[in-house]
């Protein structure tokens, strides 16, 4: 663990800390500690990561409207983002996962590094207070922040599908996973999209977040919402 802290510039005064933020719930189940891993710290680093960037994001955008800064916050707090930041300290290295989990990859695999990352951020939270999350995120990673952030607004199809629906009506476009095959380490979902009756359309992806994605991309180009619904497609 020292060698982490090294990285990071920051030594934790409560070491279990910095255990639970590593430690996968695949550990935990293993060594039936169902109570010691660190699915409580992601939720409580989320929180942290989300207002350290918006904080930065206000003070490096002073002429950005809101929508262009809740975009490119979304952009950084994306899984994408998370695991970037997370595989640029070489968190994977020093992950606790359970036998299987290992072995099928974990170290490696975005969603646990994404995961893993808020929760070292939250751990930090918890162990030294705000000031010492903001420095520890930007005296890292606060030039990745700005790359990340010079770059155009990544497309979002939700986003801009709920957009374009609620422009028509207050109804808002609803997701169904219809299936998901494969094995737990190579999942691949089907998801679909509704709108007041009528199937928009559908998509396929390895998590069930970037199968919504596709569905929202193929509806954004067949505008069924233009058609009448057809017979059954009531949700």
């Amino acid at each position: 663990m020292d060698s982490l802290e090294k990285r990071l510039g920051y030594k934790f005064t409560n070491s279990l800390l910095l255990a639970e933020a590593l430690t996968h719930p695949s550990l935990a189940y293993e060594s039936k500690r169902p109570h010691f891993d660190n699915q409580r710290l992601e939720y409580l680093g989320d929180a942290v990561i989300q207002l350290i960037l918006t904080d930065e994001l206000f003070t490096l955008f002073p002429n950005s409207a809101e929508g262009k800064l809740t975009k490119l916050r979304s952009q950084l707090v994306s899984r994408t983002g998370l695991c970037h930041f997370a595989r640029s300290i070489h968190l994977g290295t020093y992950l606790l996962l359970g036998k299987g989990e290992n072995a099928a990859g974990g170290r490696n695999r975005p969603s646990i590094l994404a995961d893993a990352f808020e929760a070292l951020i939250g751990a930090i939270y918890l162990d030294a207070g705000f000031a010492a999350s903001r420095k520890v995120m930007l005296s890292n990673f606060g030039d990745m922040i700005r790359r990340i952030a010079d770059r155009p607004v990544e497309n979002n199809p939700k986003g801009q599908l709920q957009e374009k629906l609620q422009a028509i009506s207050a109804s808002s476009p609803k997701y169904k996973i219809v299936s998901q095959d494969g094995p737990d380490h190579q999942k691949s979902f089907v998801a679909e999209v509704f709108w007041e009756g009528r199937k928009l359309g559908s998509g396929s992806g390895p998590s069930k977040k970037e199968a919504e994605t596709a569905a929202a991309q193929t509806a954004l180009g067949d505008h069924l919402w233009k058609a009448e619904p057809k017979d059954g497609e009531n949700v």
